[in-house]
């Protein structure tokens, strides 16, 4: 069956669009590049939305593509095969600037550029075999069985817990007290010494679907590279990283692993999301190679001397990844192996983009109990179950302040301080919390002073509308007991 969005509007209106609108865009490179970003964000946004998180074609058309910010997708029309499972994209409708996403089982949505749809999915891959559904009657992290139960109004909370704060907290976070501006939290997950105390979802969410982390994808990322270095395939001081670097006199080569992990390679790379000719939004959805558009970008500081954030530095690591593997499907089943499986991660799904490569700094899906355990195993020092899944001292090593961030805010692909809240009677969060934070209000808090994980997904169209510090700081202060071992706290 096929689906395709439809417009109203006159017919001559219509007709005169497409006349300006392709002399424009092929008349005007930049143009041309503003239109296949449209059609690109379109088509991958509508392919996972469907093939990833299972929703329907009108939910995400109306929750996701429209609204503060996308009034510029509405001149586009998107053509769904469900029996291919692809999505097609193009401004309203014709053939010029469109872009066409892909879903393979296990990887999530791919925008296949130049290649067809078809040449895409037949490209050699091993399929990935179904994983075992979690066991039912084992608690969770290690099953699906959460004592909590259900959110209700008269929901019962642990001892050390305030209930009647946490409950207001909750229904704050899910409040929309402008409807012209809606939070649009989807999923809440609080964990409490190793288990699952409470967790409420919208309507069309739940507990098992899978939904985008945009930024918050850089932490899994910094766990696979951890993984690879505790396989001896790379070190922290490893130079000369990437085959655009290579040169005799390219000082790109003294860029390290560290110093990627940090933020502090020097590369320029503008990343405005806003901003629709910016280097993230068009390696995230015009350009097919995303490591290697990112690491043609030249040095604008030395290595190591400057911090700035960037998603090009996450798609250089995913790279970087790439280049420790002879054989792609090794590679592209490393995450499944190695960290999904272990966690019991089993609706995590990581992206690659077109030339094969994972999307490393945006596209890992996952259901909010699954970026639960993600953040459970850094509370946990990279430990899972009695095994040492991270390195010995990565963790450490991870939230260890990068100096040159500001006010020492960010570490190795996590942050250590959130921006002040413009609410200063809000209580601050705790200074030992540090966090994945991704675009629309992605959070993963991790409090280890509190034994405390709190996970909250959603889509806040409008970025001020949502402070983790204000709206999540009465829920985690609500949790008055401490970990033994723990000092104070205060930001």
């Amino acid at each position: 069956m096929s689906k395709t969005l439809k417009r109203s509007g006159k017919v001559w209106l219509v007709a005169l669009a497409i006349a300006i609108a392709a002399v424009a865009y092929l008349a005007v490179p930049p143009l041309y590049r503003i239109a296949l970003l449209g059609s690109g964000y379109m088509a991958q946004q509508l392919c996972a939305g469907l093939f990833v998180s299972g929703r329907t074609f009108d939910a995400v058309m109306a929750e996701d593509l429209s609204g503060p910010g996308l009034g510029p997708l509405a001149p586009f029309t998107a053509h769904v095969d469900d029996t291919a499972k692809t999505v097609r994209a193009s401004p309203l409708g014709v053939g010029f600037a469109g872009q066409t996403a892909v879903f393979q089982e296990g990887l999530g949505c791919t925008l296949v550029r130049d290649q067809s749809a078809a040449a895409y999915a037949a490209r050699a891959r091993d399929p990935f075999d179904a994983d075992p559904p979690a066991a039912p009657d084992a608690e969770w992290p290690q099953g699906s069985r959460v004592a909590a139960g259900a959110w209700r109004a008269d929901f019962a909370w642990p001892d050390g817990v305030d209930g009647p704060a946490a409950s207001q907290a909750v229904d704050a976070i899910f409040a929309d007290p402008d409807p012209e501006r809606p939070r649009a939290t989807r999923a809440l997950v609080v964990v409490h010494k190793g288990r699952i105390v409470a967790e409420r979802y919208a309507p069309g969410f739940d507990a098992h679907m899978p939904l985008v982390g945009w930024s918050m994808s850089k932490t899994g990322t910094n766990a696979l590279i951890g993984l690879r270095v505790k396989d001896g395939k790379l070190g922290l001081d490893d130079t000369r990283l990437m085959p655009e670097w290579l040169g005799r006199d390219d000082m790109r080569g003294e860029i390290t692993l560290n110093t990627l992990l940090r933020m502090i390679s020097g590369l320029a790379f503008h990343e405005d999301p806003d901003d629709k000719l910016s280097d993230v939004s068009q390696m995230m959805f015009v350009q097919g190679n995303t490591a290697a558009f990112a690491a043609s970008k030249p040095l604008a500081y030395a290595p190591g001397t400057h911090w700035s954030y960037s998603t090009g530095t996450a798609a250089i690591l995913s790279g970087v990844l790439r280049e420790t593997f002879d054989d792609e499907r090794d590679y592209l089943r490393y995450p499944r192996e190695r960290l999904f499986g272990p966690l019991g991660m089993r609706t995590a799904q990581l992206a690659p983009d077109a030339a094969g490569t994972f999307m490393g700094g945006a596209f890992l899906y996952a259901s909010a109990r699954d970026w639960a355990r993600l953040g459970l195993l850094y509370l946990q020092d990279g430990r899972w179950d009695g095994e040492q899944i991270l390195p010995e001292g990565w963790v450490a090593y991870t939230t260890r302040p990068t100096v040159q961030s500001p006010n020492d805010r960010y570490g190795a692909q996590v942050w250590l301080k959130l921006e002040k809240s413009a609410n200063l009677g809000e209580p601050p969060m705790p200074a030992d919390s540090f966090y994945m934070l991704g675009h629309n209000g992605q959070v993963v808090a991790m409090i280890p002073s509190k034994d405390l994980v709190v996970v909250r997904l959603g889509q806040t169209m409008n970025g001020g509308d949502w402070d983790t510090a204000r709206d999540l700081g009465p829920l985690v202060n609500a949790f008055t007991d401490k970990r033994p071992d723990a000092g104070g706290s205060g930001e």
